[in-house]
């Protein structure tokens, strides 16, 4: 992966400032609609409304760039227009959206709710207490949860190479407090990841199976008996 150019920034920068921008202005309006007079806890109002709008504008300037410029999967070229794309996406993340991943201070819900609209796709009652990077490479299906510290990387960082592929979890899937799914993983339906497993490049988990250690392997098979309903 090649450095971060300064044209690269500059483009990332300018769209963050119009975001903050346009926060700024329009708490400030809201502000002014539902404050008669000048309260001593208008200033915090304000504040606090700018963030939620500042990441309210932040999403939709990242999603419309993504949706004018996608990021393929795949190897990315150095020095290619992907690449320019790539550092735009990822400062954004840098800058912006990490924070609030590795924060712990989202709700369940609302943690879900970010990486729906950071581009993943996520079934009915599943929920994450870890981190998805590269959401838009990763598809989860229902009555899923993802344990408290797991990490999901679509992304693989080979000597100078760089490459996105996707990462799909099933149906009524658990992955394990503190485990790690790489790029191009399958995980079938019923299935679990046990707590500090890594599941490598490429691994396919079938249906109805329990994958542990260091690297992941098969354990045994889910018994019907053996599934648990988070949804109950």
């Amino acid at each position: 992966m090649g450095k971060i150019k300064n044209f690269q920034i500059l483009i990332f920068s300018c769209l963050i400032i119009f975001s903050a921008a346009a926060a700024v202005y329009s708490s400030g309006t809201i502000a002014a609609l539902v404050f008669d007079g000048n309260y001593g806890y208008k200033p915090l109002f304000i504040f606090i409304l700018s963030i939620l709008i500042f990441y309210i504008f932040t999403i939709a300037i990242f999603r419309a760039f993504l949706h004018l410029f996608p990021l393929k999967k795949g190897d990315i070229e150095r020095d290619s227009k992907d690449e320019t794309v790539y550092h735009v996406y990822i400062l954004f993340f840098i800058m912006c959206f990490y924070p609030l991943m590795r924060s712990g201070f989202l709700p369940f819900p609302l943690l879900k709710l970010l990486y729906l609209c950071l581009g993943a796709k996520m079934g009915d009652n599943s929920f994450t207490g870890g981190i998805i990077h590269d959401p838009i490479f990763v598809k989860i299906g229902s009555n899923c949860i993802l344990g408290q510290g797991s990490l999901l990387v679509p992304h693989q960082i080979e000597g100078e190479k760089l490459s996105h592929q996707p990462i799909i979890i099933g149906d009524n899937c658990t992955i394990g407090a503190l485990s790690i799914i790489f790029q191009d993983v399958k995980i079938g339906n019923n299935s679990i990841v046990a707590a500090s497993a890594v599941v490598t490049k490429g691994t396919i988990i079938g249906d109805d199976e329990i994958w542990g250690g260091i690297p992941a392997k098969f354990i045994k098979k889910n018994l019907p008996t053996n599934h648990v309903n988070i949804s109950s």
